[in-house]
């Protein structure tokens, strides 16, 4: 009876699962091998290999390297910091509330912010600097990008830090560690669980961002993601849309494998 039970609780997990998971990757494939006429062709792949693709995959990666980077270099002294506040709850909640607001509204408010007449270039003209270009520019891009997904990295390291044992950084602080080497040596080796998590939540929405490239970036910066939404929209060329997409698939999925792995040889 328990079993029978249990079965049917795995009913509306598992349609939704197959319906919005599995049914979607399936289309993808099938469209990866559809030319533009509607035959079945494996030229989108031959095409996914040429020079054009391979640098805007480049391209694609160290943007979202740089991305993870950033937020990393952000998000843990963030992190740290909010573990010995006061109201430790109340700072996480203001910031994580940002990511509650619409990312278009969010875009279009950082178009007045880096705009020529913005505040940013109010304040420099202010101290002697002049109006610069802004926006339009890698800087804004990758800006506005770490500033989007600092909540992601904040939240699993923050957790990683809260569940850290405090009586491990009082012995290495009684054998005589000093707080760099206390930090290298016990805190961030305990909480690089949190870290891969928070590096996997940001790496791989990031290798497929095109709102931001468009708005932000004035199309200055061309991802993948700016690539499907071009071919699906404009060139209404799906079938290499879905080749690319098909490509991001398998390099979200083997990150989630290689963390996933090196998690359980750690644990074990």
């Amino acid at each position: 009876m328990k079993t029978n039970s249990r079965n049917l609780y795995l009913i509306p997990y598992a349609a939704w699962i197959a319906l919005f998971v599995v049914a979607p990757i399936v289309l993808i494939v099938y469209y990866s091998f559809r030319d533009i006429e509607g035959n079945w062709s494996l030229s989108n792949y031959a095409h996914f290999f040429t020079p054009v693709y391979m640098r805007m995959t480049l391209s694609s990666f160290w943007y979202a390297l740089l991305i993870t980077l950033f937020s990393l270099l952000v998000a843990y002294p963030t992190a740290y910091l909010l573990t010995k506040a006061k109201h430790k709850q109340l700072w996480l909640l203001l910031i994580i509330l940002p990511s509650w607001v619409n990312l278009l509204l969010k875009a279009y408010a950082f178009i007045g912010l880096f705009g020529t007449y913005g505040f940013a270039n109010a304040f420099l003209e202010s101290v002697g600097l002049g109006r610069q270009q802004i926006l339009f520019t890698d800087f804004s891009f990758v800006f506005v990008s770490v500033y989007i997904f600092i909540p992601f990295m904040l939240l699993p390291i923050f957790n990683s830090l809260e569940e850290l044992n405090p009586t491990l950084i009082q012995a290495a602080r009684d054998l005589g560690a000093s707080p760099w080497t206390t930090f290298r040596r016990v805190v961030f080796p305990l909480t690089i669980d949190g870290v891969k998590s928070g590096c996997q939540a940001v790496f791989i929405p990031a290798l497929s961002l095109f709102m931001i490239t468009r708005l932000i970036a004035g199309n200055r910066v061309i991802t993948l993601g700016t690539a499907i939404e071009q071919h699906f929209l404009v060139t209404q060329d799906w079938g290499m849309g879905a080749t690319i997409a098909v490509f991001l698939v398998i390099v979200m999925a083997v990150i989630m494998a290689v963390t996933g792995r090196r998690r359980r040889g750690a644990r074990g």
